[in-house]
């Protein structure tokens, strides 16, 4: 297994949250925090202890988690893109983001989190 990191996750979906929480526990990483939308996430980027991080691309209300990434990129931290498929409008700058497509299962969390 790689080193453990520790993650922020932004998910709007409750029970997704918990589950990839549940999957990142069992592969050893630690949950850095957690948020569900931009406003809740921006902090917990600027407080730091991030090593990478999971983004719901479409937060609830058609929010979308460019500004995230966009902190995330301008600290250095990767992160990952969590998607139901396509493209889902991804900015160009964040195109090489590694993806987590869902339905999420342990070993895509395992494998993006590998890639990013």
């Amino acid at each position: 297994m790689a080193s453990a990191k520790r993650v922020l996750l932004v998910e709007d979906e409750p029970l997704i949250a918990m589950m990839v929480e549940d999957f990142l526990d069992v592969l050893g990483h630690q949950v850095a925090g957690t948020a569900d939308d931009v406003a809740g996430a921006l902090p917990l980027v600027e407080a730091g202890g991030i090593d990478v991080a999971i983004l719901d691309v479409n937060l609830r209300g058609g929010e979308k988690s460019w500004p995230i990434a966009d902190a995330l990129a301008e600290q250095g931290i990767s992160y990952v893109l969590a998607t139901g498929g396509g493209d889902d409008g991804i900015p160009d700058h964040h195109r090489d983001a590694p993806r987590l497509l869902k339905p999420f299962t342990i070993e895509g969390v395992e494998q993006a989190l590998a890639a990013a």
